[in-house]
């Protein structure tokens, strides 16, 4: 356990709980929080049904989260950066409703939310950014929807890479060139593709310039054209901060 980890030295506390906490709330916070051992790739980091106790902050790497149909098959409802909060989803049942998962070697903070909720009570800026990283959280999930129900296949995927884009950017790694931490399988579960689909596009995308794809990297070469055709004639979808 590394526990020369602070809130006050993390590079990606603009996106999690300490924004705009003054140094006595900060102080606070980073008592309360455990500094979890790393997680290698498909490690669990949380189960489905068992009991919400803690929130979790992404340090390093990448999760995905995923809830577990009736007939047994994996539906993915999220991926997760550095900065991103898991667990919200849980709060009102006390019992997880989907599972998190390492995409890749992972460093997370997990904070107790009995204790958070205490801490929260004395500092309403706190309270005032958690209620906000729920309201993200909400936004991203009725924007999933209408991109599912709205969206053609090339748009849903045009969606994905700019989203990822402005995700890395927000998080001090280049918008221009990343790496997939998920599988294109995992891309199209989540987007309600095929591999296949996905496999095709991505091929075709690179046949008109958007990008360039070799492996797991992506190069991207034209991204107002991909934010444009993401967004379609309408305009509707609002991309989002995390």
């Amino acid at each position: 356990m590394d526990l020369s980890i602070h809130c006050q030295s993390c590079s990606f506390s603009h996106l999690c709980l300490p924004v705009s906490l003054d140094q006595a709330a900060l102080q606070s916070l980073d008592d309360i929080i455990e500094r979890k051992k790393t997680l290698q790739k498909h490690d669990v980091l949380i189960e489905s049904q068992r009991p919400f106790k803690s929130l979790y902050a992404v340090r390093s790497g990448s999760l995905k989260s995923f809830v577990t149909t009736s007939d047994g098959q994996e539906q993915i409802v999220g991926f997760h950066l550095p900065g991103d909060l898991i667990g919200f989803d849980a709060i009102n049942s006390k019992v997880h409703p989907s599972s998190s998962v390492a995409l890749e070697t992972s460093m997370v903070c997990e904070v107790p939310f009995v204790t958070l909720e205490d801490v929260a009570n004395r500092f309403p800026k706190l309270r005032s950014q958690i209620m906000h990283c729920m309201s993200d959280q909400i936004k991203q999930g009725n924007e999933l929807m209408m991109l599912l129900n709205k969206r053609k296949a090339d748009e849903r995927l045009l969606y994905f890479l700019t989203q990822l884009s402005q995700r890395f950017a927000e998080r001090g790694f280049s918008d221009k060139q990343f790496n997939l931490s998920m599988t294109r399988n995992e891309i199209g579960n989540y987007l309600g593709l095929t591999v296949e689909t996905i496999s095709r596009l991505l091929t075709r995308f690179q046949k008109d310039q958007l990008i360039k794809v070799d492996g797991k990297l992506i190069q991207i070469l034209d991204y107002p054209t991909m934010l444009a055709k993401a967004q379609g004639v309408h305009n509707e979808i609002v991309f989002l901060r995390a």
